[in-house]
């Protein structure tokens, strides 16, 4: 069986923000990883003023002699706009930027301690490189398709195309040895339309088995545009069903968001039961999944957004890893930084304003009719998908405040319980022993507070004793009268 890929679709720009300092405090557990969604797409996307530099990591498995990509670009580039990068960044940034789940400690009632701080299978022709794919100036014409510029980048065989109508650049693409969609003409059209080009890849057989790598290298291109947007639709032009991608913006600003879609924050800060820590990727997998039919299936979530100034210690908390390093940041394609010689956490190796978006959308072509547009906001709030474990205090209690906490406790785990089913629409009937351990608890500790305090006389039985209460009220009348003798002593002296 042979593999066909979906096409990659992706141009543009991008816009970041800053924030304000925020301590979510907490002790870093686990993460939840773009491994997590099927056919996930990686993009980052740096933007200041009209430049513009966008990284394409693929998701495609199989010979790679079958990949191809077709990305709309706003302008021709240059040999010196486009450049291979190791896969590596990409890891890094979705580590740093995944959502998280974070985990507290329960205070000891009984101590008196402080609180914790706490894509394309084409024919034989695809084996052809890319002078080769060109037959005569004649036939190119004819289609309406012009080459603009060819390059080989690495272990890729590059074209620029223009073009004045679709159904000439399908044919072209199709003759060429792209296996075009039957309905490629109305996605192709639009960009036409728009005078965008076409930046066609392949692999280059010969380039990749000399280049050493067993996989696909993400692409980088360079270009300058007004235009701040991310063409989806061809890569829906055939898809059965929808596709996730990741989106991580850097800019010099604020927060990015879409403009032609929601962009709605991911739910976060939520507690969840310890359980969940044994199989936090499927729960986060399902709670994503959750959200995005509760929102209509047509909104772009928000996963992240951090201000990585130089000027700014905290970028991140609790952290997974430790924040882009310079050299990191670079190839990413974040241009305008400048290398110093501080390390650590806080004092970032570099100088200049930066600020991280990570967007998260699942799109499909009933609910995503448009292409990605983006602005970039003046809202510089620090935000993360996370997800807390509260941890009880482990062994028996032995104090007056055990019951209270038990007690305490358990309103905690039904409510867990609870936020888990809204946010996963997991059967939480399998989860009953989670809150059983406390009730049982709980009647354990009331039985033996009541046993601990029977030969104790509370005050309030006392005063209830007619004989007790006597003598009580006797010495409490001596004592005032003393006082009233004392003290008038006092004053005639």
């Amino acid at each position: 069986m042979k593999t066909t890929k979906k096409i990659i679709l992706t141009t543009l720009s991008v816009f970041l923000l800053q924030t304000n300092a925020f301590s979510f405090c907490g002790f870093y557990v686990s993460k939840a990883d773009t491994k997590l969604f099927n056919k996930a797409s990686q993009v980052i996307l740096v933007r200041d003023g009209n430049k513009n530099v966008v990284t394409m990591s693929n998701d495609f498995y199989g010979d790679v002699q079958d990949f191809a990509m077709v990305v709309p670009v706003p302008t021709i580039l240059e040999r010196d706009d486009i450049q291979v990068v190791d896969r590596y960044i990409f890891d890094k940034l979705d580590t740093y930027s995944g959502p998280r789940l974070v985990e507290y400690y329960d205070q000891n009632p009984c101590y008196m301690y402080d609180q914790y701080f706490g894509i394309r299978k084409f024919s034989e022709a695809a084996t052809m490189s890319s002078m080769d794919m060109i037959e005569d100036e004649e036939e190119i014409k004819d289609y309406g398709v012009t080459i603009e510029a060819q390059y080989t980048v690495g272990e890729y065989d590059i074209l620029l195309l223009s073009a004045i109508e679709s159904s000439g650049l399908k044919t072209w693409l199709t003759q060429n040895g792209y296996q075009i969609p039957s309905d490629a003409e109305e996605v192709l059209d639009p960009y036409i339309k728009s005078d965008m080009k076409f930046f066609v890849v392949k692999v280059n057989l010969d380039e990749q088995l000399n280049s050493g790598y067993d996989y696909l290298r993400p692409i980088q291109i360079s270009y300058e545009s007004n235009r701040f947007m991310l063409p989806i639709r061809l890569g829906m032009a055939n898809a059965d069903e929808a596709q996730d991608l990741i989106i991580y913006a850097f800019t010099k600003d604020g927060r990015v968001e879409t403009t032609n879609y929601r962009t709605t924050k991911i739910p976060s800060d939520k507690s969840i039961p310890t359980f969940v820590q044994d199989n936090f990727g499927q729960f986060y997998a399902d709670a994503f999944d959750k959200a995005y039919k509760r929102n209509g299936r047509n909104t772009v979530f928000l996963e992240y957004s951090w201000d990585l100034s130089s000027s700014n210690y905290v970028k991140c908390d609790p952290c997974a890893t430790t924040p882009p390093t310079y050299a990191e940041l670079r190839d990413a394609g974040v241009f305008w930084t400048k290398p110093n010689n501080s390390n650590g956490w806080g004092g970032a190796n570099y100088n200049g304003e930066l600020f991280i978006t990570r967007l998260h959308v699942k799109y499909d072509r009933e609910h995503f009719p448009q292409d990605l547009f983006f602005q970039s906001t003046p809202n510089k709030e620090h935000f993360q998908g996370r997800y807390i474990m509260n941890h009880p205090v482990q062994g028996h209690l032995d104090c007056d405040q055990a019951s209270s906490y038990y007690q305490m406790v358990l309103d905690r785990r039904e409510n867990e319980l609870d936020e888990l089913a809204y946010l996963t629409g997991w059967n939480m009937g399998e989860y009953d022993y989670y809150v059983d351990t406390y009730v049982k608890k709980l009647e354990r500790s009331r039985k033996d507070k009541k046993f601990n305090t029977g030969s104790v006389i509370p005050l309030n039985k006392v005063f209830q004793d007619s004989k007790i209460n006597s003598i009580v009220l006797s010495s409490l009348a001596l004592l005032l009268m003393t006082s009233v003798y004392f003290g008038s002593v006092r004053r005639m002296n």
